[in-house]
Formats: C-alpha cells, sequence, structure tokens
C-alpha cells in the first residue's frame, strides 16, 4: 500500500510557494523511502533521503543538508544561546536539517526540521531554531515536520513558522 500525504497536509503545505515542491519531496520519500521511516532510521538519513527528493523540485536552488554556515562563519542564533562547535555530531546546535538557498550569496529561501516520531527531544526546540532562523538569518520560509517511525511511515505534523510569530504561539 502506498502512503500518501492527505488533502490537509497537502493544503497546509501549499499556503507558501515552496510548499508545492515539499508536499512532492515528502511523497517520494514516504513511496521510495518508506523502509527508513519503518525501521525508525538515523533522522539524518531520512533528511538526506528528502533533500534529494526537493532539489529535483526546485532545479534553481541549491538544496543542503546540515549546512553549517552563514557565508564563511558557523551559524549561530543569538536568542538560543547556542553556538555550535565544528565538530558537534549530536545535533544539539543549530545546524538546520535541510536548507534551500544560494551558497554564498545570502539568498535564503526555505529551512526545514524534521523530528521523528520516536524522539523525546522537545519540539519547541526546533521550532524556536525555525524562529531564529526567519528572524536573525533572514530565511523566507520556515517548516518544522515530523515524521512517524517505527512502523508507522506518515507524516505527523506539518507546522509553518512565521516571522512574526510570538514564541508563545510555536
Amino acid at each position: 500500500m502506498m502512503k500518501m500525504l492527505i488533502d490537509e497536509q497537502m493544503s497546509e503545505l501549499r499556503r507558501y510557494p515552496p510548499g508545492e515542491a515539499v508536499g512532492q519531496a515528502l511523497s517520494e520519500l514516504l513511496e521510495k523511502d518508506c523502509y527508513l521511516l519503518n525501521i525508525d532510521a538515523n533522522e539524518r538519513s531520512i533528511t538526506f533521503r528528502f533533500a534529494m527528493h526537493l532539489q529535483k523540485h526546485l532545479p534553481e536552488w541549491t538544496v543542503d543538508c546540515e549546512y553549517n554556515r552563514d557565508g564563511i562563519d558557523p551559524k549561530r542564533l543569538e536568542h538560543l544561546g547556542l553556538y555550535p562547535p565544528s565538530d558537534d555530531e549530536d545535533a544539539q546546535t543549530v545546524f538546520p536539517d535541510v536548507i534551500v538557498h544560494r551558497r554564498g550569496t545570502g539568498q535564503n529561501y526555505l529551512v526545514v526540521e524534521f523530528k521523528k516520531s520516536t524522539s523525546r527531544v522537545n519540539r519547541q526546540i526546533d521550532l524556536r531554531k525555525l524562529l531564529g532562523y526567519r528572524q536573525q538569518l533572514g530565511y523566507v520560509h520556515a517548516l518544522f515536520i515530523e515524521v512517524g517511525t517505527d512502523g508507522q511511515a506518515t507524516i505527523e505534523k506539518l507546522k509553518w513558522v512565521e516571522a512574526t510569530m510570538p514564541e508563545r504561539d510555536l
């Protein structure tokens, strides 16, 4: 049985221009890479596959995973007080899971944070990061995606983060 996004999810994604491409990439992830979700593979494996699918739908942009630079400097978000060491491997810093941008230009189109349904990490951390990326690093769009794993292979939650959104509404 092929897993797909439901109509309400596609409607939510289409609220913003990159949503159509994101929806197509998520549908391809569910169809072609459901094995990774079913076995609860590492989040980085899942986001890498999503990014590969997304790149096909946004050919005029560059899609990167775990991109840790703002120009030549490490990405930092002041309000979180997180300053990532360059060798961080625990994904506890502000390296976004997936970004759509033009390297070296400051043109930041979309930032995406993923969370697996089996993760015990507070989702508010990712939502606060997304807000910071919008406000401090100039990303035009920011999206939180929770994927169902451990036998589910679904998209559990989608949330666009507005640049003017108060933290209490995250």
